[in-house]
């Protein structure tokens, strides 16, 4: 029983076995969604080398010592930086975006994945040494410089998907670190007003009225009122020269957000064909290798982005759910160990692996059932794909190490 507790008490098993059965879901979904393809009959071997590489990792990252990663702040984001330069001039084009380093033959990885590690520690470090009050003008400039200047990189790769993760990662953590809730509202009030005016003018004027009702809650002086209503008017504004910016099939994404059944054959087709599978699987699924949409190949590379309607095609309702509730779980017990943390800079980096989870997890999602649109992010540890497994468990081993010296730190 003492050797059990002493276990328990330096690992956080709520924390490792929902991943775990995640790898494993995924690992039959990448099979069944694989099987007798006839280009891609090799990538569940892969992905099974990529998962003990990535457990491997995990361990290691876990026995650190505990001071190792604010040694690490700088020289991480740093080496992120670099990396998403090279990317730019030397990197291979995959889907229309310069993300991919290639090593040798096959192997290759995406700074940007690297580059999640390098943002969350730096900006949990700088929103935690000498600051009491994280509401300085100051502070949350250079925290949104540090969080933006790896998204205006990656948005030159294009790769919208990642630049919507690392917004999401800046925000939470600088919401996490205390910020008052006029500052969040001025931070995320342009974000706001921007998706609205993708539905549309109404929604565009919807969101500027909720923008003048929130001024007039704050009850600021008029001058800052009026420069925060400008510049989420402008924001509004600045969609349309943004979305003019995107290539042909980012826009053509966008509208098939919008309304997937305005393309069915073209933009629009992944996302209908995502819920007809998940939609035919019905309570029980239609059993292991059995589902139609899968092995007919009607989405191609189900593999990646759309992973989630192999299991809801073929293990029905109990395989959608059963997936939801082990991310449940583990989301559950990171918010746990951060809200308990007593040491402000391990409580942000753990909120900044949350947040970088969870976003790929409701995008994904989303875009499997039609609420979100295709932006061609991962399901974290289901999804195939080497590098983002092995940077998953990185962040979880980091989560993991925390925990083992939580009362070091304390």
């Amino acid at each position: 029983m003492r050797i059990s507790y002493k276990i328990q008490d330096k690992f956080d098993f709520g924390i490792f076995l929902p991943v775990f059965f995640l790898i494993l879901i995924g690992l039959t979904a990448i099979y069944s969604s694989t099987y007798n393809h006839p280009t891609a009959s090799g990538n569940f071997e892969r992905q099974v080398i990529w998962m003990l590489i990535a457990l491997t990792g995990f361990f290691v990252i876990y026995f650190l010592p505990g001071q190792t990663f604010k040694l690490l702040t700088t020289p991480s984001y740093i080496i992120s930086i670099l990396l998403l330069i090279v990317v730019l001039v030397v990197g291979k084009k995959v889907y229309g975006a310069r993300s991919w380093l290639v090593l040798t033959g096959q192997l290759g990885f995406q700074p940007s994945e690297i580059a999640k590690i390098g943002t969350i520690f730096l900006l949990a470090r700088w929103l935690t040494e000498g600051k009491e009050d994280i509401n300085n003008i100051k502070d949350i400039g250079v925290a949104l410089l540090i969080g933006f200047f790896p998204i205006a990189l990656i948005l030159l790769e294009p790769d919208m998907g990642t630049a919507i993760v690392f917004s999401i990662i800046t925000l939470t953590m600088i919401f996490w670190s205390g910020i008052s809730l006029f500052g969040l509202f001025v931070v995320l009030s342009p974000g706001i007003v921007i998706f609205a005016s993708i539905f549309g003018t109404v929604t565009f004027i919807f969101a500027l009225l909720f923008v003048l009702i929130a001024l007039v809650f704050f009850r600021r002086n008029l001058f800052t009122s009026a420069t925060i209503f400008v510049i989420n008017l402008a924001s509004g504004f600045f969609f349309e020269f943004g979305f003019g910016l995107l290539k042909p099939h980012q826009q053509k994404r966008i509208e098939a957000f919008i309304d997937p059944s305005a393309d069915p054959l073209g933009s629009g087709y992944n996302a209908l064909q995502a819920k007809v599978a998940i939609g035919s699987g019905g309570f029980f699924g239609k059993g292991f290798l059995e589902g139609n949409q899968t092995q007919l190949r009607f989405i191609p590379e189900q593999w990646t982005d759309f992973i989630y309607c192999v299991a809801g095609e073929e293990f029905g309702f109990i395989g959608s759910v059963l997936i939801l509730i082990l991310f449940l779980i583990l989301f559950l017990k990171l918010l746990n160990i951060a809200s308990s943390s007593k040491n402000k800079f391990n409580s942000l980096v753990i909120i900044g692996i949350l947040s970088t989870f969870f976003i790929h997890f409701a995008i994904n999602i989303g875009m499997n059932v039609g609420i979100a649109p295709v932006i061609g992010l991962p399901l974290p540890f289901v999804s195939y794909g080497g590098s983002s497994l092995l940077v998953n468990m990185a962040l979880l081993g980091i989560v993991a190490n925390i925990y083992r010296n939580r009362k070091m730190h304390a």
